[in-house]
C-alpha cells in the first residue's frame, strides 16, 4: 500500500487533496500542517519520515502572503526554501519520492508567449525568489522528486481571489481590477487531481513541470467572469497595475505552457472558464 504525506494539509490544495482521498481506497493518507509536524525542524522531519516509512510527500506547504513577504523574509525563506529542503533531504535518504508544489512567480513576467520549463527564470519578488531557492534546494538533495510550478490558484476552500471578488461584488455597486496582468486562473481540485494522477501513474518520472488550468486571461476578465456566473450584478472597471500599487512586484505575463505534463503523464487539463462553473457551486453548501 502506498502510504502518502500530504503537507500544508489545511491549506487551499491540501483540503482538496483530503476532498479526492476518499478516491484512492487502496491508498493510506496522512495529513500534516505545522501544528502536527514543523518542517522548519530537520530532526522532527526526518523523525516523522522514518516512523511513517511513507512512499510519498505532497508538498502543499507553502508561505504565500505575496506583499507580507517582503517584510518578513526570514519567515517566507524558512517556509519556502529551508522547509523544502529538510523534506528532500529525508526523502533521499528514506528513499520517498517527492511533489513539491512551486509557482509562476520564479518568472519576471517579460516573456511574450507561455512559459515552459526549460525559460530562464527571474524572479521579482521576495515571494518568488524564495519559492525558486526551494526549487533549486530540493533538485540538489533530491533529484529525485516532481516540482509543478502553478499559477492564481483558488478553490473553495480558505481564503482567494475568487472568494473575495465575490464578496466585494455583494458589497459595492463597482470594482475596479487590474487588467494588464496576464495569466491563468487554476483550480486547485485540479491541480490536486493532477498530483494524484502523477502518484497513481504506472512510472514516476521526475522533473519540473508546469501545471495551471487552459486558457489566458487578466484579473479582470477573471473577475467579469466571475460575478457573471454567480449571478452578481456589480460594473467592474479595468485598471493598470500602476493605478493599484503593491508592495510586491508581479509578473506582467505568466502564462505557463502545460506541455511537458500533459505528454509525460497523459493529464486532461480543463479550460479556466469550466473548472471555475464546476467549482463554484461547491461555495454553497
Amino acid at each position: 500500500m502506498k502510504k502518502i504525506l500530504v503537507t500544508g494539509a489545511n491549506g487551499q490544495l491540501g483540503s482538496c487533496l483530503k476532498s479526492l482521498a476518499v478516491d484512492f481506497p487502496s491508498y493510506c493518507f496522512l495529513y500534516a500542517d505545522i501544528d502536527v509536524l514543523d518542517l522548519a525542524d530537520k530532526d522532527a522531519v526526518f523523525a516523522y519520515f522514518k516512523e511513517n516509512e511513507l512512499t510519498y510527500v505532497l508538498n502543499c506547504a507553502a508561505y504565500t502572503a505575496v506583499d507580507k513577504a517582503e517584510d518578513d523574509q526570514r519567515l517566507c525563506s524558512l517556509v519556502n526554501c529551508d522547509a523544502v529542503k529538510n523534506i528532500g533531504e529525508a526523502a533521499a535518504l528514506f528513499h520517498i519520492k517527492v511533489i513539491h508544489v512551486s509557482t509562476d512567480y520564479v518568472f519576471d513576467g517579460t516573456n511574450y508567449k507561455p512559459y515552459q520549463e526549460t525559460d530562464p527564470t527571474c524572479p521579482i519578488s521576495v515571494y518568488g525568489k524564495t519559492k525558486l531557492a526551494g526549487e533549486q534546494a530540493l533538485m540538489q538533495v533530491c533529484p529525485e522528486s516532481v516540482i509543478i510550478r502553478t499559477s492564481w490558484l483558488y478553490s473553495e476552500f480558505g481564503n482567494n481571489f475568487v472568494k473575495t471578488m465575490l464578496r466585494l461584488g455583494k458589497e459595492r455597486d463597482q470594482l475596479s481590477v487590474i487588467y494588464d496582468q496576464i495569466g491563468t486562473p487554476t483550480y486547485a481540485g485540479d491541480l490536486a487531481s493532477a498530483m494524484l494522477a502523477i502518484v497513481h501513474a504506472d512510472t514516476f518520472v521526475p522533473g519540473l513541470y508546469h501545471f495551471s488550468n487552459e486558457g489566458v486571461c487578466s484579473w479582470y476578465d477573471f473577475t467579469i467572469r466571475i460575478l457573471q456566473l454567480a449571478g452578481i450584478d456589480c460594473r467592474v472597471s479595468p485598471i493598470e497595475t500602476k493605478d493599484y500599487p503593491t508592495k510586491a512586484a508581479r509578473p506582467h505575463y505568466s502564462v505557463l505552457n502545460k506541455s511537458k505534463i500533459k505528454s509525460t503523464y497523459k493529464i486532461v487539463i480543463p479550460h479556466w472558464e469550466a473548472s471555475l462553473n464546476k467549482m463554484l457551486p461547491l461555495l454553497m453548501k
